[in-house]
């Protein structure tokens, strides 16, 4: 229950490089790669001559959930009553046994009169 809340309430960015219609790189959490075809900008402003740029960046930003309903009393009955048996059913799913329990310890194994496997065995030459 507890990574369902942390990942409902995480937010992240997704940042994406194009290099024309072709997804170059992807980068959850930190900067993205580029191709090193992005346009320089021209140092003097003289330059009438502009190109366009091949390359975009784009940036997807995915936002959690800022409000949590905390109070027990608010869920419906029905509701309440499903919360409560998944409870009891969950914690009852991992009692131990006190010992283990081994159900053939009292008798001993067959007694061996021949080898099996040297009976069935065949050779082909």
């Amino acid at each position: 229950m507890a990574i369902v809340v942390l990942f409902s309430t995480m937010s992240f960015t997704v940042d994406m490089h194009y290099c024309g219609d072709t997804l170059v790189d992807t980068a959850v959490f930190n900067k993205v790669h580029t191709c090193g075809m992005e346009m320089q900008k021209p140092a003097t402003k003289e330059c009438s001559i502009t190109k366009k740029n091949c390359c975009n960046d784009e940036q997807v930003a995915i936002d959690g959930q800022d409000e949590l309903q905390t109070s027990f009393q608010s869920l419906t009955k029905d509701q309440q009553i499903f919360v409560a048996s998944f409870v009891y059913a969950y914690s009852n799913l991992f009692e131990g046994l006190d010992e283990n329990v081994i159900s053939y310890s009292d008798y001993s194994p067959p007694l061996v009169v021949k080898t099996i496997y040297k009976l069935d065995e065949t050779y082909l030459i």
